[in-house]
């Protein structure tokens, strides 16, 4: 064990001093690099696969189609490269009000979201604002900081394609590579940034993205759903929200105009 701590020691340190900065989308400077993309697209890739695994997969026709009209409509109009990538998607049973998207072009949605998504400019925002975590690099960043800590070993492992000796020691290739944990205000802004032009790009209403979180706060009560916790602010969050809506309306417009008029539902 002391011989493995220690050429994970020594790679995390290599891995780390190969680190660069970058600049996300809002002009907020990274610390990125620690993997390569490649590497993140085999995280991600392993991580969808395994939550098909253990997670029962809808079988409704009508609601799968719906998700797929919506990630299709939205990826379809992502920047390059992240356009020239197949994005695949599986919606979930279970009822948490919870989605989530992975480096490798991978979304994943689960069917209690359709209780605070009702329209498909408001299920677009959810799958919108995911995908800007990818597009910002978000993972990259989150797993860059992990670097170096007490997880480092499992998670130098699951890089090595080690997943089976990974399972076995924590269960879950999405937690130790750092997908499921909570992400940063700063990030989940971002998110909301890069997610409401990309929805308004598609042609989906950007005021989907304001009434998805009213939604969201009316379920959540007194304590926010946890797919919001770590959101900014409530209060602050909304009218920011309703100000970026208001300015993209004409990009929503022009979208419609040269032809792209989602009909999900």
């Amino acid at each position: 064990m002391k011989t493995k701590t220690f050429l994970a020691g020594l790679l995390a340190t290599a891995l780390v001093a190969a680190c660069a900065t970058a600049t996300s989308p809002t002009g907020r400077t990274q610390y990125v690099g620690g993997v390569s993309q490649q590497q993140l697209n085999q995280l991600g890739e392993q991580a969808f696969a395994e939550a098909k695994q253990k997670t029962p997969q809808s079988r409704d026709a009508r609601q799968v189609a719906y998700v797929g009209c919506v990630v299709n409509a939205v990826t379809r109009q992502l920047p390059a490269p992240w356009n020239q990538q197949r994005w695949e998607h599986a919606l979930f049973e279970n009822a948490d009000a919870n989605a989530w998207a992975l480096p490798g072009g991978k979304v994943g949605l689960y069917t209690g979201i359709f209780k605070v998504a009702e329209n498909q400019d408001q299920l677009a925002a959810v799958v919108a604002h995911e995908i800007g975590h990818v597009i910002a690099r978000h993972h990259d960043e989150r797993i860059t900081r992990q670097l170096g800590a007490a997880g480092a070993v499992q998670l130098l492992g699951a890089l090595a394609g080690d997943y089976g000796q990974l399972a076995a020691q924590s269960g879950s290739v999405l937690a130790q590579a750092g997908f499921l944990l909570p992400n940063s205000r700063a990030q989940e802004t971002e998110a909301d940034v890069v997610g409401q032009d990309i929805m308004a790009r598609a042609g989906f209403d950007p005021r989907g993205a304001v009434e998805l979180w009213r939604n969201m706060a009316a379920v959540g009560g007194a304590r926010s759903p946890e797919w919001l916790s770590t959101h900014p602010d409530p209060a602050s969050r909304l009218r920011e929200l309703e100000s970026r809506a208001d300015a993209l309306l004409p990009t929503m417009q022009a979208a419609r105009r040269a032809g792209q008029t989602p009909r999900c539902q």
